[in-house]
């Protein structure tokens, strides 16, 4: 259904003053600040995991094509702005219109829309933005009531598409998205427009890098480093139960933990210590961490990949595991800089039949990473993910009821298992930061 109140929206854009139509009135500065709500590590999008026909042509992609994707945010808020991303682009990333509206019934994954709520965004005044390759960009603010933990839709047309098909998004996204020819950031549902065809489904995130919320002062954020345990693999499309939601949840239900926005910034098959899929863990901890909005808090876990694409030799695993280390104290200092408190987890089993990982020489090294994170004094906090998801009568494994089959990746039960046991304490304990000096 075409909403006309949108379509006028639309069109006030051509002569209304951008002052005016973009730019709401808030409370005072010092009242209340922009909070990342949500955020996705970016990253340069695998050739497999492009978009779908047609949507994906010889050097362009999303031509004539509108993209609607659903994400769910941490805080409640009455103001959002848009991140749109084209760190990893080939060219140019020309934005023709964008719409953010609340999702309906509050699902993930879904096409429809409650049309009440639909909003045009802007950027700088405009309703499409040209994007550079290498760069971010953010919308105006704009007003649109959300609770904690709602789902919202984000709506993208690009009438000429990228010329390109080095493109960034988040392949991992564990949600569905949508893609449909011609301009539909109006549409309530994409898969009913009277006269046009179904939607195209696609299990990825696109071009949407984050949402600041502009929330009362107080408020912060945890980021969390990590590969494809905390991205989601082996969790329910569209049900959002990765363990950082259901941490999310259960911190939503403490009044010392409810004012703390998760922003998870981890991707399948990243690495600490080299390039693979997306930038390593070292070299991104600014633009992920650092970068985003009121960070008070980081959680590192990360390092499997690295260990499990080393050579099975001892002498190769013992150099990954003393690189590790090493890089584990440089993202401490680094994100002590500026005051975040870091909690680290240790590296959960990757022992069983099958797995590409398994290995005695690599479970060692796997021991003796976490013996470090354990033991070194270095975190300000120790999460024991393995502890918590270890099979008692073989430590080297993943208990059964915890694995999905593949011996490294967790269903929906090891997921709630590892947000449960995480102790909310160290956010109070650490409410004030810590001292950048190491």
């Amino acid at each position: 259904m075409m909403i006309a109140s949108l379509k006028t929206a639309f069109a006030a854009l051509l002569f209304l003053s951008p002052l005016a139509e973009a730019r709401p009135q808030h409370p005072a500065r010092d009242e209340r600040e922009w909070v990342t709500v949500w955020g996705t590590m970016p990253q340069l999008v695998e050739p497999a995991n492009l978009p779908p026909a047609p949507f994906n042509e010889t050097g362009r992609v999303f031509h004539d094509a509108t993209l609607r994707q659903t994400v769910k945010v941490s805080l409640a808020t009455s103001t959002l702005r848009l991140q749109i991303s084209n760190a990893f682009g080939g060219s140019d990333l020309p934005i023709t219109a964008v719409t953010i509206a609340r999702t309906a019934n509050n699902t993930a994954g879904t096409s429809g829309v409650d049309a009440d709520s639909l909003q045009v965004v802007t950027f700088s005044g405009s309703g499409g933005f040209v994007v550079p390759n290498g760069a971010i960009v953010f919308s105006d603010p704009i007003d649109l009531a959300v609770e904690a933990q709602s789902i919202i839709s984000v709506t993208i047309y690009l009438a000429d598409g990228q010329t390109t098909n080095s493109i960034t998004g988040h392949p991992g996204s564990r949600t569905t998205s949508f893609l449909k020819s011609g301009n539909h950031v109006a549409d309530q549902d994409l898969a009913t427009t009277a006269g046009n065809a179904t939607a195209t489904t696609t299990d990825h995130w696109y071009l949407i890098s984050a949402l600041e919320g502009w929330v009362p002062k107080g408020a912060s954020a945890v980021a969390i480093v990590g590969d494809s345990i905390s991205d989601g693999r082996g969790s329910t499309t569209n049900a959002n139960n990765r363990w950082p939601d259901r941490l999310l949840a259960r911190m939503q239900n403490e009044s010392s933990t409810s004012g703390i926005a998760i922003v998870n910034e981890a991707a399948g098959g990243n690495r600490v210590l080299a390039d693979g899929l997306g930038p390593n863990g070292l070299g991104r901890i600014d633009r992920d961490v650092i970068a985003q909005s009121v960070i008070k808090y980081a959680i590192v876990f990360i390092g499997v990949n690295d260990i499990g694409t080393a050579t099975n030799t001892t002498a190769a695993q013992e150099a990954v595991g003393d690189r590790l280390v090493a890089a584990y104290d440089q993202m401490v200092t680094r994100l002590h800089r500026f005051g975040i408190a870091v909690f680290g987890a240790t590296i959960t089993p990757l022992t069983g039949d099958g797995q590409p990982y398994s290995d005695p020489t690599r479970e060692a090294a796997r021991q003796r990473v976490n013996e470090w994170i354990r033991s070194s004094g270095r975190y300000d906090a120790v999460i024991d993910f393995d502890a918590i998801v270890r099979d008692p009568a073989a430590p080297e494994k993943l208990r059964a009821e915890y694995d999905t089959g593949d011996h490294l990746h967790l269903n929906p039960a090891g997921y709630e298992a590892m947000a449960a046991g995480i102790d909310l304490s160290i956010f109070e304990k650490f409410k004030d930061g810590v001292s950048g000096m190491n």
